[in-house]
């Protein structure tokens, strides 16, 4: 690993910035990552290993001063509004999703930033794509604006590569599980949710369908593939964006795993708004190009999944 690596990550206190940054500062070093937030606050675990200051992604001149004062060469930017909040604010989620990508990319671009990291994801799909085994290319028609921000990102990644050769890298993230840190506001947060229901109540009324399947991948996973994805050899990489994914599941699925740990959880479906977003995506995603162009190799299954997460959160709960 690039031990000189001077790494600011954007949106630290958010599931995924809230567990990248310690598994960053772990490979590259505590004082070569610096953590950044807005309104939510920090885990503890960020504010003593390493350096924190207050950012805003939609200042530009911001983001410009923290690049040039800590010496930036890798940025991983990961502030977003998710699907099912982006419904209820569209506006706003149109605002921190793309007005702030377009400041980190035009910064980058002034200050030759080596390399910048930003997930999209599978919301960039929708109900005309095909769901299983979605392919790397293919139609891209989101029905949420959380979706059609990253479609639009995507496209500026492309641009800003081509354009100014940048080298900005992305993935289509699916469903993130996280034993660290609660959902944002996303369609797959049940997936979170359930497990701290089943510890602490034994009971769990889900708000997408029984048989509804969509992709996720748990945390320690995503950890590895943003590190992976960063110390890929640019000259393999034959695109911008990929498709990934570690496990795809029904909610009855990991209803009927977790009930092997728990054999008291009872769990009942009552589908809200949020099941229509998840009958626009995909069921299984083909992340061949993302495994053969960087060797991307996810460690958990449902099973092992499951296992550790009750572990961890039995201990804390």
């Amino acid at each position: 690993m690039n031990m000189s690596r001077k790494i600011l990550v954007i949106g630290s206190a958010g599931q995924i910035g809230s567990e990248l940054v310690p598994a960053l500062r772990k490979e590259y070093g505590g004082k070569n990552v610096i953590a950044t937030g807005r309104r939510t606050p920090l885990p503890d675990a960020i504010k003593n290993s390493g350096p924190v200051i207050y950012l805003d992604a939609l200042d530009k001149n911001s983001i410009a001063k923290v690049i040039f004062e800590y010496e930036i060469d890798t940025i991983f930017h990961m502030a977003s509004i998710l699907s099912a909040t982006g419904e209820k604010i569209p506006q706003t989620a149109w605002d921190i999703n793309l007005n702030g990508l377009i400041n980190v990319l035009e910064v980058a671009r002034s200050y030759k930033i080596d390399r910048v990291i930003w997930p999209s994801s599978i919301a960039a799909f929708g109900p005309t794509t095909p769901r299983e085994n979605t392919p790397n290319i293919t139609v891209l028609q989101p029905t949420t604006m959380y979706g059609i921000t990253k479609v639009a990102g995507e496209l500026l990644a492309e641009y800003y590569y081509n354009k100014y050769n940048l080298d900005i890298r992305s993935i289509r993230l699916p469903g993130i599980i996280s034993s660290e840190t609660l959902p944002g506001g996303g369609t797959t947060d049940y997936a979170v949710e359930i497990f701290y229901e089943a510890i602490k109540n034994k009971k769990y009324t889900c708000f997408l369908k029984e048989d509804t399947v969509l992709p996720m991948l748990y945390m320690p996973d995503c950890n590895k593939c943003m590190i992976d994805l960063l110390e890929a050899d640019n000259s393999k990489l034959k695109r911008r964006v990929y498709n990934l994914t570690g496990i795809s599941f029904s909610a009855g699925e990991i209803a009927a795993e977790i009930k092997k740990h728990i054999p008291e959880f009872e769990i009942d479906y009552k589908p809200d708004f949020r099941q229509a977003i998840a009958d626009s995506w995909p069921k299984t995603i083909d992340d061949s190009l993302a495994r053969e162009e960087w060797g991307w190799n996810p460690e958990y299954d449902l099973e092992a999944m499951t296992k550790d997460m009750i572990k961890i959160l039995r201990k804390r709960l």
